[in-house]
């Protein structure tokens, strides 16, 4: 039998970097949702302060697959 995911979008922040922000959501998502199987960058952004980059943000798709 075939699987069927579900997809939802999140934004994840860090002011330690991209992979930090992307931890960020995975690790928040993985507490609400189950079978957590993929993601994909849709977006990078951030925010900027008197000394550069203060805050990195990514938009990320998470894939998860329903429960039979």
């Amino acid at each position: 039998m075939g699987k069927v995911y579900k997809k939802v979008e999140l934004v994840g922040a860090s002011g330690e970097g991209l992979e930090a922000a992307i931890q960020t959501a995975l690790e928040r998502a993985a507490k609400t949702l189950r079978h957590l199987d993929w993601f994909e960058v849709k977006e990078i952004r951030g925010t900027v302060g008197p000394e550069g980059v203060r805050e990195y943000q990514v938009v990320l798709e998470v894939g998860f697959r329903i429960e039979d």
